[in-house]
């Protein structure tokens, strides 16, 4: 079957609306009918060129939600017309990470562009395009069934998509990856849509205070409506000043939900003792931040990555379903705008102006 999508041709570039072919699903695949996408700085990053390597053509989209279509021969749990969210980090079955239930550390993940064992499902006049991930900027998209994460069929479709990243990565970091307990003190560095979903993840483990961090005051706003008791703007007050102010030690966890290295840094000086930071942030290639090896010895600090927010999608989304109808996380909150397929170029715009939550591209 033909589709339109936007293809990004040269970084830098707006995406051109292309017919392009996709392919019926193969062996273990489903072809989904995408509802929506989220806008995500992942793909910001493949899209201004700060991310180098990346293969164009190219489809971007790693977060969203559809309804199954097609599948192929050999799938066996899910079938047409099952309601799912799409997960970039499919479970390949065989490797001790998936194993283990972090498929985003998965030994055999394909090279970016490609689908497991080689190849796109998506082309155009003969010539393959590359998948961003899953690609969720098409219409219709191919993956895996284990990256179709089947979820309840009463939960609002086009706002399970952002479950498919930004709200399982935020709220992971806190709860998996910082193992944040009740009354320990969180500072939030970065209040978009995956720190705001951090802030949500800190609520639930009862985390206190809850500092957003911003040097934007539209995001600090945002930040409070989600749940943070403090917020503090870098560019009008000196950050570890107010830490120590508001906690007289420093912070027992800093989650890092930007790609800014100066931030990383910032994360690491605000710590307590014994004190956790976990860096969400994708900083373009090759940054780096310095780290004194004595701050990190003397006080038994650690800094920790987290992919995903350290989680299992199979496990993950539907819980993260189930605590949104119980009302215990704000989803629709997370949409600052909602976009049209061709306004993608704009949905990327804003998001670099740091002027949304979260953008939603609804099909």
């Amino acid at each position: 079957m033909q589709i339109t999508v936007p293809v990004l041709l040269k970084p830098n570039e707006p995406m051109k609306m292309m017919e392009v072919d996709i392919d019926d699903p193969g062996f273990g695949e489903v072809r989904v009918k995408m509802v929506a996408s989220g806008v995500c700085h992942s793909c910001l990053h493949a899209y201004d060129g700060s991310h180098t390597g990346i293969p164009m053509p190219i489809v971007l989209g790693d977060e969203g939600s559809g309804i199954v279509e097609a599948v192929g021969e050999g799938c066996d749990n899910l079938k047409p017309g099952d309601h799912v969210i799409i997960s970039w980090a499919p479970d390949c079955g065989a490797c001790k990470y998936c194993a283990l239930g972090f498929p985003s550390l998965c030994l055999n993940t394909p090279p970016i562009g490609k689908m497991a064992g080689g190849g796109t499902r998506f082309h155009y006049q003969g010539s393959d395009v590359n998948h961003y991930g899953p690609a969720t900027y098409g219409p219709y998209i191919v993956v895996p069934e284990a990256a179709a994460v089947w979820v309840r069929p009463d939960f609002p479709l086009e706002l399970a998509a952002l479950i498919g990243c930004s709200v399982t990565t935020g709220f992971g970091s806190v709860v998996n990856s910082a193992a944040l307990r009740a009354g320990q003190s969180v500072a939030i560095l970065g209040c978009g849509g995956v720190g705001l979903n951090a802030i949500q993840g800190a609520v639930a483990t009862g985390a206190y205070p809850i500092i957003g961090v911003d040097v934007l005051d539209n995001k600090l706003d945002m930040a409070r409506e989600f749940g943070a008791t403090h917020t503090i703007n870098p560019t009008k007050q000196n950050l570890q000043d107010e830490v120590l102010r508001l906690t007289g030690h420093g912070v027992d966890a800093s989650i890092v939900a930007v790609g800014a290295t100066i931030a990383m840094e910032q994360g690491l000086h605000i710590l307590a003792k014994q004190g956790v930071e976990v860096v969400l942030g994708l900083p373009g290639t090759g940054q780096t931040f310095p780290v004194d090896p004595a701050l990190l010895m003397s006080g038994e600090r650690r800094i920790v990555g987290s992919r995903y927010g350290s989680s299992n999608p199979m496990v993950e989304f539907p819980k993260m379903v189930d605590l949104a109808m119980a009302g215990r996380l704000k989803i629709e909150e997370l949409v600052t705008k909602r976009y049209d397929l061709d306004e993608a170029d704009e949905a990327f715009r804003a998001l670099a102006a740091g002027e949304q939550a979260r953008g939603l591209i609804v099909f």
